[in-house]
């Protein structure tokens, strides 16, 4: 994390995405969608993207992340 970091939220895990999975850096119930902003629990986290390293709450929210990095 950086200043420009916000502070993990009280149970929200930190995790590396890597290709077809992921580590945990810091345990936790969950991570933050990059699009929505909903929490994702970590036991129904199946969309990132590690080039990013974000998180995406479905395969709905991944397409609107794809599509713009990539317009």
């Amino acid at each position: 994390m950086n200043m420009h970091t916000p502070s993990p939220l009280p149970g929200q895990a930190i995790v590396h995405y890597g290709d077809g999975d992921y580590t945990l850096m810091r345990p936790g119930k969950f991570v933050i969608c990059a699009v929505s902003g909903k929490q994702i629990p970590l036991e129904a986290l199946k969309y990132w993207d590690p080039r990013t390293q974000e998180a995406y709450a479905g395969p709905e929210e991944a397409t609107q992340a794809w599509k713009r990095r990539n317009p």
